[in-house]
């Protein structure tokens, strides 16, 4: 997992693939990715269809480049409704203190269970890493 997070931290933005009631994909940049409570986890805001969306269907995917390897890791979204989550969540992102705050109602941290993440470059072989 350690490797799947520096990774996503280096990328600085990964893509969050979800769906809709009507099997509809949607993919959106994301920037947030932390460990909390020994999950991989990333925040969203409770308002916004993404939440909606993993609410009715958990199953997500996200991809990240870096310029020469890309991560592919699927997973379960489900939702990790401590406050504390949020509050570390908003440390390690502070700029988002303009738009939420732990505790408001709004502001939703997912943890990522069943991941399996494959790493690719085009000079070697897949790696794939399940946690």
């Amino acid at each position: 997992m350690q490797r799947v997070l520096d990774f996503l931290k280096t990328c600085q933005t990964y893509f969050l693939a979800t769906c809709d009631a009507d099997s509809q994909p949607h993919v959106r940049p994301f920037g947030t990715i932390d460990v909390f409570d020994g999950k991989l986890c990333f925040q969203t805001g409770r308002s916004k269809p993404t939440s909606k969306q993993i609410h009715d269907n958990p199953k997500v995917e996200l991809c990240a480049y870096d310029g020469a390897k890309w991560l592919r890791l699927s997973a379960s979204a489900v939702e990790e409704p401590r406050i504390a989550a949020q509050e570390q969540m908003l440390e390690a992102y502070p700029e988002l203190k303009a738009l939420y705050a732990p505790g408001d109602g709004n502001t939703e941290i997912f943890k990522l269970e069943d991941c399996v993440a494959t790493f690719y470059s085009f000079s070697e072989p897949p790696m794939t890493i399940r946690f």
